[in-house]
């Protein structure tokens, strides 16, 4: 398994938001979480990417114990909120500096990533004039950028039209098909069940499998959970 998470809970004061989930998750999969807003799915999300901690239980990414034998979850690119790029520069120029400090990307990576996220490497023009559209497809390149085994995007489908969000499915197929392992979480549950092959509900804490690989209609528990009624 690329991610296991076993008997995760978290809670703040007495509002339990996470409570007892076990999930694994593998590579080649795309993952979908779905649920009201405030349920928990970037919770879940922020937990497994080690920016919260758990109250209780374990996860354990590309087996490396999140916040015991790592601090964040290796080679996962993210997107958890708004990203955050330099306002006056290029989509390039914002890239180039990310790249700069994981040193891991070289011109013809940034320029490609662009590109897998249908923007122009070669456009001048400022991030700060960007359509929410274009701004969230360059923050889907930031999070491919490293080549990363693991891709975790909470709301990678705001602010795109309709042909961005047909490109973005397309891009995931090629991701998966690549062997990445891809965790989504939207609140619209149609996107998600579109684009993902296993669907997970949040649901009063706990994890509900809606969509499965070979059944797409089935209601099955999740690893190790009942399923909520």
């Amino acid at each position: 398994m690329v991610i296991q998470v076993e008997k995760l809970s978290k809670q703040y004061g007495t509002n339990i938001v996470l409570d007892n989930i076990d999930v694994n998750m593998d590579e080649g999969v795309i993952y979908g979480l779905v649920g009201t807003n405030g349920c928990g799915k970037t919770t879940l999300m922020r937990c497994i990417c080690g920016f919260s901690h758990p109250s209780s239980g374990k996860i354990t990414v590309l087996g490396k114990v999140v916040g015991k034998d790592c601090d964040f979850a290796p080679s996962t690119g993210i997107i958890i909120e708004m990203p955050g790029f330099l306002a006056h520069h290029s989509a390039r120029r914002n890239l180039s500096i990310l790249a700069s400090v994981s040193r891991s990307a070289d011109r013809a990576r940034i320029d490609q990533a662009i590109r897998m996220v249908g923007l122009d490497p070669e456009d001048k023009k400022p991030v700060g004039k960007f359509s929410l559209g274009m701004y969230q497809r360059l923050g889907i390149a930031q999070a491919i950028l490293d080549d990363p085994k693991i891709l975790i995007l909470d709301e990678p489908f705001n602010g795109l039209d309709e042909q961005g969000v047909a490109d973005i499915h397309i891009l995931f197929q090629k991701l998966k098909a690549q062997g990445k392992c891809i965790l989504l979480a939207s609140h619209s549950a149609a996107d998600i069940e579109k684009a993902c092959d296993i669907v997970y509900r949040i649901q009063n804490g706990r994890l509900v499998n809606v969509v499965g690989e070979n059944d797409r209609q089935k209601m099955v528990p999740a690893v190790g959970q009942k399923e909520v009624q």
